[in-house]
């Protein structure tokens, strides 16, 4: 079964009320933002890193990015990065920018989630691919998740480019 349908199932097996928005090709998460009509701040951006040697699966808002001081911070650590396209797809299957915001049973990657996520009444997300994103209640998706929650974003610099959704 395909990641979206996956989700969707889960969803629907658990009772939580959600939306699907079939949508252009989205590679940012500004075009996903703009493609489901939704405010960018609504969107989780879900980023595989490799901290320390372990990779794990950090969703925050995506009107923010990473802080990594902060995220080695929390995890004690003395090395992170971003992974790349190959781990990615050896680790989920997926490209960069369909990554749902999800571990297990999902994706088998330890999850954690920024608060910003949460501020929210809603959350959106791709949902494992660059053309079907999911719109949900996000207190839904705190309990369903079970992610770590801790914070580790920060503002937006208005130069830098995003490719998370």
């Amino acid at each position: 079964m395909k990641t979206f349908e996956t989700i969707t199932q889960m969803l629907r097996d658990h009772g939580f009320a959600f939306s699907t928005v079939h949508h252009e090709v989205t590679f940012t998460s500004e075009a996903s933002a703009k493609a489901r009509g939704e405010d960018i701040a609504i969107g989780a951006k879900a980023i595989v890193m490799k901290i320390d040697g372990e990779f794990k699966l950090l969703v925050l808002s995506a009107a923010l990015r990473i802080d990594s001081r902060k995220v080695k911070e929390h995890f004690k650590a003395k090395n992170t990065r971003f992974a790349t396209t190959v781990e990615l797809r050896e680790l989920t299957g997926l490209v960069p920018g369909s990554v749902p915001p999800f571990g297990a049973p999902i994706l088998n990657l330890d999850l954690y989630v920024d608060n910003s996520v949460l501020l929210n009444e809603r959350v959106a997300f791709n949902a494992g691919s660059l053309t079907d994103s999911i719109i949900m209640r996000s207190r839904d998706y705190a309990d369903l998740s079970h992610g770590e929650i801790f914070d580790f974003s920060q503002k937006h610099n208005a130069t830098e480019g995003d490719k998370g959704t």
